[in-house]
C-alpha cells in the first residue's frame, strides 16, 4: 500500500498556469516540473537498457493475500508491481509527478475540483479497457472498504463523479488540503468488472485482473511469488516507464528471519538485498564472493529525510500517560553504548521526526514558527519554546548514572516511588511493561535498554513474536512497546494527520500507533496541509517537529543518510543517483556479468 499512497506525498501549485484550468501533463509544488510536455524519460534511467533476465528477492514472514489494500491478511510481497496509478513521482525532484494512466490533469485555480483525463489507450491485463467508471469505482471502493489510510487520505474529497468515458472530476471539500490533487494522482485505478462481483474486504488467493507492468505468474502462499513482465503491458511506451521494469521474471522467496535470510543470500538462493542491520553489515558479508568480486557491497547515498524510528509508547496505556514517566524511560536507553559496542560506530542518533532535511527543527523557533507556535502557548509544553530538544547523551562507557539519577527524579515527580527495589505506583502497582518485537535481532539492541530500566526499579519482558502475529497485534494496538518507523518525504502533508491525529487514534490499522490525541497538535497537521508556499510548510512542519519531541512519544533510535546494499554482480544500473536514492526497478541483467556470473556461482 505504500507504493500507491506513498509514505513520500506532495504539494500541489499550477505556477504560471494558477489562472487557468489547461490540462497539464505534470504537477509540481514550486514551478515548473522539471521535464517538458515532450519529454521522453527520466534523467536517472538508461532507455535502451536491455530487457530480460530472471531476478530472485526476499521478504521476512509469510502472506495468504492477494490484496494489498485492505487491512484484513497478510498481503504477498511486490504487488505494487501489478497496479498502476494514475500519475508517478519523479524521483530526481522533491514534488513533481507526471502522468500514467492519466493524460493531463486539470484545477480549478481555487482548488475546489480537479479532473484527470484518462489515457485512450490504457488497459486491464484482460484487455478491457481502463475507463472513468475504473476511477470512481477505485475511490469508492478504497475509501469505504480499504484501509484505513485511504479514508484519511480521501477524506477531503467531497465528491467524485466521470465527465464522459475518460473524465473524472473530483469534487473537494475546501482549498485548504494543497496537496489533494497530487495524493488523488496516486490512485490505483482497480478493474470495476472484476470486483464488483466480489468482496473487495476480504482476503483472496485469487489471482485479480490488474493494468500494471507485471503479472502474477505463480505462487505458495507463505512460501514465494512469482512475477513475469507483461509482455501486452499497455504503457511500455509511456515516457514515465521507459527505461523501466527490465526484468522478464521476478521471484518473492519467504525467510523465516533477517539471519536466515542472509544465509540464503550467502548461498546465493537470492540476487539483491538492501542491509538494515548495522552488524551484520559490519561482519555479516565476510565471505567469499565478496572478496572474489561476485558479490557487490556498496552504500548509495540519498537526500530523502529518514524520519524517525524509535522505541513507540502506547499511550492507550494509562502507565504511560504521563509525559515524565516517558521522558524518564528515555533517559535510560544508552545509544552512545549501543552504536559503539553494537553498531560498530556507524549510526547517528535521530533528534528529528524529520531527520536529513530542512524539515528538521533545530535551535530556537524562528519568527514564522513562533507566529504558528504562539497562539498555542499553555497547550503544549513550554521547553517548545525556550529549548533545542536534544536526546539524552552519555559517554558511551555504559555507566548511564547521571541519565538515571534524572530519570529517578521524573518518575518521583509522576507519582511513583522504589518500595523493596521495584518501582510502584500510589496504588502499589508495580512498573511493568511488555516491548513487543518481530525480529530476534532486535532482542541483543533492547536488553541492555532492560538492564537499564531494572536499575530504576522497572521490569520490562521482551516477547518476540512471528511477523503475522506482530503485525495483527499492532494494528489493533495491542502492545504496550514496539520499535515503529514513520518514513517522511520533503512534501509533508496529509499523512501527517494519520500518523498524529486524534480520528487516526482508535481507527485500527492506523499509523497513530502512540495513539497521540491531542488539539495542538492537529492544527499543526491542518496548518502543513493547508501551508501555500515552501516557507510557510517548512515552518508548520518544524513547529510540528518540535511539539512532537517535546512530547517524548517515542525514544529515538538512530539513522544513516544512505542505503545499504549487497548483490551478486549480474546487474547494469543507470549512471545517474537521484536525490530520492536508488530505483532497484530501473536497473537491469547484464547479460555479459550474468553469463560470467554463471559459471562462479556457488
Amino acid at each position: 500500500m505504500r507504493s500507491f499512497i506513498g509514505i513520500g506525498t506532495f504539494f500541489f501549485l499550477l505556477a504560471a498556469h494558477a489562472a487557468s484550468a489547461a490540462p497539464l501533463q505534470a504537477i509540481a509544488m514550486h514551478g515548473e516540473p522539471k521535464y517538458g510536455a515532450n519529454f521522453q524519460h527520466f534523467d536517472y534511467v538508461n532507455p535502451a537498457a536491455p530487457k530480460g533476465g530472471d531476478v530472485r528477492l526476499f521478504a521476512l514472514g509469510t502472506f495468504d493475500s492477494l490484496n494489498s489494500y485492505i487491512l484484513k491478511g497478510q498481503a504477498a510481497a511486490g504487488l505494487e508491481l501489478t497496479a498502476d496509478t494514475l500519475m508517478v513521482e519523479a524521483a530526481d525532484e522533491p514534488f513533481t509527478e507526471y502522468g500514467l494512466l492519466a493524460q493531463s490533469i486539470e484545477m480549478a485555480p481555487d482548488r475546489s475540483w480537479v479532473v484527470f483525463t484518462l489515457r485512450p489507450e490504457a488497459r486491464f491485463n484482460d484487455g478491457q479497457p481502463v475507463t472513468a467508471d475504473d476511477v470512481v469505482f477505485s475511490f469508492d471502493v478504497l475509501k469505504t472498504k480499504g484501509a484505513p489510510s485511504f479514508r484519511l487520505y480521501y477524506a477531503d474529497v467531497a465528491k467524485v463523479e466521470k465527465e464522459g468515458n475518460l473524465r473524472v472530476r473530483f469534487t473537494l471539500s475546501s482549498g485548504e488540503n494543497r496537496e489533494l490533487p497530487l495524493i488523488l494522482g496516486q490512485l490505483p485505478v482497480l478493474p470495476k468488472h472484476y470486483w464488483q462481483n466480489r468482496d473487495f474486504a476480504q482476503t483472496t488467493l485469487e489471482v485479480p485482473v490488474s493494468n500494471g507492468p507485471y503479472r502474477i505468474d505463480k505462487f505458495e502462499a507463505g512460501r514465494f511469488i512469482s512475477y513475469v513482465r507483461d509482455p501486452n503491458y499497455w504503457g511500455r511506451d509511456v515516457p514515465v516507464r521507459r527505461g523501466v521494469f527490465n526484468f522478464d521474471h521476478l521471484r518473492y522467496d519467504y525467510y523465516r528471519d533477517t539471519t536466515v535470510a542472509l544465509e540464503a543470500f550467502k548461498a546465493a538462493a537470492y540476487d539483491f538485498r538492501q542491509e538494515n542491520v548495522a552488524k551484520l553489515w559490519a561482519t555479516g558479508y565476510d565471505f567469499p564472493a565478496v572478496a572474489a568480486g561476485l558479490v557487490r557491497k556498496e552504500e548509495l547515498h540519498h537526500q530523502n529525510p529518514v524520519g524517525m524510528q524509535g522505541f513507540a509508547f502506547n499511550l492507550r496505556r494509562p502507565l504511560f500517560r504521563d509525559r515524565r514517566v516517558r521522558q524518564a524511560l528515555g533517559a535510560a536507553f544508552d545509544f552512545e553504548w549501543a552504536n559503539k559496542n553494537l553498531f560498530h560506530g556507524q549510526y547517528v542518533r535521530t533528534d528529528s521526526y524529520f531527520a536529513n532535511s530542512e524539515l528538521a527543527a533545530h535551535g530556537l523557533p524562528g519568527p514564522l514558527e513562533l507566529k504558528i507556535l504562539e497562539p498555542l502557548r499553555g497547550r503544549i509544553p513550554d521547553s517548545v519554546f525556550t529549548s533545542d530538544f536534544k536526546p539524552p547523551h552519555t559517554d558511551g562507557s555504559g555507566n548511564n548514572r547521571e541519565n538515571l539519577h534524572q530519570a529517578t527524579e521524573w518518575l518521583q515527580e509522576a507519582g511513583f516511588r522504589l518500595k523493596d527495589g521495584r518501582l510502584v505506583d500510589g496504588t502499589g502497582q508495580p512498573f511493568v511493561f511488555e516491548i513487543l518485537l518481530s525480529e530476534p535481532v532486535w532482542e541483543r539492541i533492547v536488553m541492555p535498554f532492560v538492564h537499564n530500566l531494572e536499575k530504576l526499579g522497572i521490569r520490562a519482558s521482551v516477547r518476540i513474536v512471528d511477523p503475522a502475529q506482530y503485525e495483527n497485534r499492532v494494528r489493533d494496538f495491542d502492545f504496550d512497546m514496539v520499535v515503529a518507523n514513520w518514513g517522511e518525504s520533503l512534501s509533508t502533508g496529509n499523512e501527517q494527520r494519520e500518523f498524529w491525529g486524534s480520528a487516526a487514534a482508535d481507527m485500527p490499522g492506523s499509523r497513530n500507533l502512540v495513539g497521540i490525541k491531542d488539539p495542538a497538535i492537529d492544527l499543526l497537521t491542518a496548518g502543513i496541509i493547508a501551508a501555500s508556499d515552501r516557507e510557510s510548510l517548512v515552518a508548520h512542519t518544524r513547529a510540528l517537529d518540535r511539539v512532537l519531541l517535546s512530547g517524548y512519544y517515542v525514544i529515538p533510535n538512530w539513522h544513516i543518510p544512505y542505503d545499504r546494499v549487497a548483490y551478486w554482480n549480474k546487474f547494469g544500473r543507470p549512471d545517474v543517483l537521484p536525490m530520492k536514492g536508488y530505483q532497484f526497478f530501473d536497473w537491469w541483467i547484464d547479460p555479459a556479468k550474468a553469463k560470467e556470473l554463471a559459471g562462479k556461482k556457488p
